[in-house]
């Protein structure tokens, strides 16, 4: 009886505890945070940012209830162009040297279909903090066979105005554009 009563108060324990969260941490090796941004009216410029951390935190399987937290180095911007990403980096673009982290904090992340998601969070790049919306898709879920964890994709989509950021605010839309078009690939592993 005694045994039964210890077993019973385990079980109870675990039927009443709530739900533990999950927490994924992104893959660079397998992941890109990228952007575009047409130049001249004609041609698209492809950037990303090499240095970043994420974390995804869900306590339901189909991430329906997700919390996002990213954190990426502002200064570690690459277009491929020396040139270029030193001008991106001074005051005139991202003024990586007084601002130089980029966040973005979701404040919800709602399934709209089977795999696709709406994340809303606050973004703050250039010292400036500004609510955006961006698409998730999530492109499944697998076990890494060699590191036998848990591991999700997404890709993320959407688009901001650099102009409500303060970016490149001398440079007018006709040279580049205010629209920048952002597209993230993130490959997360269970913790």
């Amino acid at each position: 009886m005694k045994k039964f009563i210890t077993l019973a108060a385990t079980v109870a324990l675990f039927a009443f505890k709530p739900a533990a969260d999950n927490s994924w941490t992104v893959d660079n090796a397998h992941s890109k945070l990228g952007f575009t941004v047409t130049h001249m009216m004609v041609s698209d410029v492809e950037g990303s940012f090499k240095t970043f951390s994420a974390k995804v935190t869900s306590s339901k399987d189909d991430f329906s209830d997700a919390v996002v937290d990213l954190n990426a180095d502002v200064a570690s911007v690459n277009t491929d162009n020396d040139q270029r990403d030193t001008h991106l980096k001074s005051a005139d673009f991202f003024d990586a040297a007084k601002y130089p982290k980029l966040t973005f904090k979701s404040t919800s992340f709602k399934k709209v279909a089977d795999k696709t998601y709406k994340v809303t969070g606050n973004l703050t790049l250039h010292g400036v903090t500004k609510p955006v919306t961006l698409d998730v898709k999530l492109r499944g879920t697998y076990v890494n066979q060699m590191s036998k964890k848990n591991t999700a994709g997404f890709k993320i989509t959407g688009t901001i105005k650099r102009s409500d950021f303060g970016v490149g605010a001398k440079f007018g839309n006709a040279m580049l554009s205010d629209e920048v078009s952002l597209d993230a690939n993130a490959e997360v592993t269970k913790d």
